[in-house]
């Protein structure tokens, strides 16, 4: 199924098609364009692939994981170094962290330093977000902090690597009551059957706003908080929609121009099960005073609710700074698993409207019945790259707008 959305070439990549939430664009020194992909769960840790001609792209290089019991999920590249997210499945495993790697030759990208953050609580960084070449964002344990439930074991972390062989932690920012020690009491839990944990997700901080990170927290909303004096980061203010929602907000997308947020809340239950998850209009003139003015359309998203996987709202193109990038303050694009990805015009933040998707077929080797689009990036051509979570790899599309 499409709309404004055509289909240019698709890559199974080698058969190792299920993707995470890691999509960056290199401009490469040889004039290439390398399109960087983390993956959803081991064998394989990133994939680059060469998209210079969008009809026919080329795996140039698939790289393994150290272990089994752990996942990439999350890159970003920021010239010609690359931050790796590693999260195991254990609590006290290694390697948990990120790496850093110089990928000057993408061919051969070569690991340059490693951030450890493992220890008895962590599972190390599920995200992380890295546009400047200087600092990295992440949802990441802290080995120094005990989380009061299991769950929390992420919060916001700010590590410098201007010197990139020597990763260095300089601030952290948790919600209060989560970690052993705290003096506020631990915040509400939602029901059980949708208790995802009050744990950081999306770290996003734009050069055009440095003292500010947009951060998605899981079951606790998001948050704006203050990081102009990155060892100390404070609130400014607070969003949350659950309950009477099913939490899981994931990726806060600033339109900085406009005062807008877009906040998206991620579905991660099968055939609906914590339906509605979807993307929100937030007016932010008062950064200190959020208010909620407007969801995306649902009328393409509701039909394919117990078409088999999950469906709902999950990941956003995030106007990435830097080269490679497509930025727009008109249409955002969001991802939608079984329903594809997504592109809605926001001219109107109280009028908003459904003006293109794509939606593959099933792709072979996938567990559920339906494609399981995980993540959006659209360079600055406007060619729109998306992933599959299980099995489909990498599609390539054209949008009409």
């Amino acid at each position: 199924m499409f709309l404004n959305m055509k289909l240019l070439s698709h890559h199974g990549l080698n058969g190792f098609g299920g993707m995470g939430e890691g999509m960056s664009m290199q401009l490469a020194r040889d004039g290439r364009r390398i399109l960087w992909l983390a993956h959803e769960s081991a064998p394989k840790n990133f994939t680059a692939v060469d998209v210079s001609d969008p009809r026919a792209p080329k795996v140039v290089v698939q790289t393994d994981l150290p272990h089994a019991q752990m996942r990439s999920n999350s890159l970003e590249v920021a010239g010609d170094l690359m931050a790796v997210a590693y999260q195991v499945t254990k609590f006290g495993l290694k390697p948990a962290g990120f790496e850093l790697f110089d990928v000057s030759k993408p061919e051969a990208p070569r690991s340059i330093s490693f951030f450890d953050a493992s220890g008895p609580h962590s599972r190390g960084c599920h995200q992380l977000w890295f546009v400047d070449g200087k600092t990295v964002h992440m949802a990441c344990a802290d080995p120094e902090q005990k989380p009061r439930n299991p769950k929390d074991d992420q919060v916001y972390r700010i590590v410098d690597v201007s010197t990139p062989t020597k990763p260095r932690a300089v601030g952290r920012w948790h919600l209060p009551g989560t970690m052993e020690g705290d003096d506020a009491p631990p915040p509400e839990r939602l029901p059980g059957k949708f208790d995802a944990g009050f744990r950081a997700h999306n770290t996003n901080v734009y050069p055009e706003r440095p003292e500010r990170c947009y951060l998605g927290y899981l079951d606790g909303g998001m948050m704006v908080l203050d990081i102009a004096d990155p060892g100390r980061p404070k609130l400014v203010s607070r969003w949350s929609n659950s309950p009477p929602y099913n939490g899981f907000t994931h990726t806060v997308l600033p339109l900085l121009g406009r005062d807008l947020l877009v906040v998206s809340d991620e579905s991660i239950q099968n055939d609906g099960a914590d339906w509605p998850k979807l993307v929100w209009l937030l007016d932010a003139r008062d950064e200190r005073n959020l208010v909620s003015i407007g969801t995306l359309p649902v009328t393409g998203v509701k039909p394919l609710l117990h078409a088999g996987g999950r469906c709902g709202a999950h990941n956003l193109h995030e106007n990435r700074p830097g080269e490679g990038t497509w930025r727009s303050e008109d249409v955002v694009l969001g991802t939608f698993f079984n329903a594809g990805v997504r592109a809605y015009d926001v001219r109107d933040p109280y009028a908003p409207r459904e003006i293109a998707f794509f939606v593959p077929p099933t792709p072979e080797g996938s567990p559920v019945s339906t494609a399981q689009i995980n993540d959006v990036f659209v360079d600055d051509r406007g060619i729109v790259f998306a992933v599959d979570r299980h099995a489909g790899g990498l599609y390539i599309l054209e949008m009409a707008l």
